[in-house]
């Protein structure tokens, strides 16, 4: 569908996928391992770390099916895949355990895209704008507080006890706010949690950012047509919606 076509009379709330649409997990993950780390390939050290999220996230869920396990927070989760990579890399010798937590919150200190704040104001002069993220909601607070992120709610996995893509995440949003699906629009730059979020009959829009995994590794970022819009960042999306 074009943006010329696209009707948002019903629409009430945007809600945002956080990490790589908002917010620049790469660039800020290289700067702080450099920082503790002089010498370090930061931006490699940074993609392996996001590398080992999607199979942390998959075991956590099998566990959780098979009756072995609970929720897990993000931090948690990105403590563990710390200890993996500073093992992969010979640096887990180099760090001392209260410098690695802190070094596990970098996650907490990200930055946001130049976008994000000033194309964030703007929506929500019209819309509710959330966060809809597998991040728990401190280490999404206090990212918020970091960036300035204008968020109207911060709701993540942690207050459904859900992680994306499972449907209770995108129908969630939609109870929180006593609004249709319909009335809800995802917005993020990963087309799978998009489908997802489309599935349960939310409204979606595709955020360009194609240096999500630095400038080395820019990825496609082609319009696909399922989506309700496609933009190249939180500004252009505002600017569609009449902000």
């Amino acid at each position: 569908m074009s943006s010329a076509d696209f009707d948002a009379s019903d629409l009430k709330v945007i809600a945002f996928d956080v990490f790589g649409t908002v917010v620049d997990w790469h660039s800020g993950i290289a700067a702080e391992v450099e920082r503790v780390f002089p010498g370090v390939d930061g931006a490699a050290f940074a993609l392996a770390w996001r590398a080992g999220y999607q199979p942390a996230m998959k075991a956590v869920m099998e566990r959780i099916a098979a009756g072995e396990g609970g929720f897990t927070l993000l931090d948690e989760l990105h403590l563990s895949m710390l200890e993996q990579v500073l093992h992969d890399f010979s640096l887990a010798d180099r760090i001392e355990a209260g410098a690695k937590r802190e070094l596990s919150r970098a996650w907490h200190r990200l930055p946001a895209w130049p976008d994000s704040v000033a194309g964030l104001t703007r929506l929500k002069k019209k819309f509710t704008i959330c966060t809809l993220s597998n991040g728990n909601i401190g280490l999404l607070t206090e990212m918020a507080k970091r960036a300035g992120l204008p968020w109207d709610c911060i709701l993540s996995a942690e207050v459904f006890k859900a992680y994306k893509p499972d449907p209770r995440t995108y129908l969630g949003v939609a109870g929180v706010f006593d609004a249709t699906p319909g009335q809800v629009m995802l917005a993020a730059a990963h087309h799978d949690d998009l489908a997802a979020a489309r599935a349960c009959g939310l409204k979606t829009a595709y955020i360009e950012r194609p240096h999500e995994f630095g400038q080395a590794r820019p990825k496609d970022v082609s319009p696909r047509p399922d989506n309700n819009l496609h933009v190249r960042d939180i500004d252009q999306l505002a600017d569609l919606l009449g902000c």
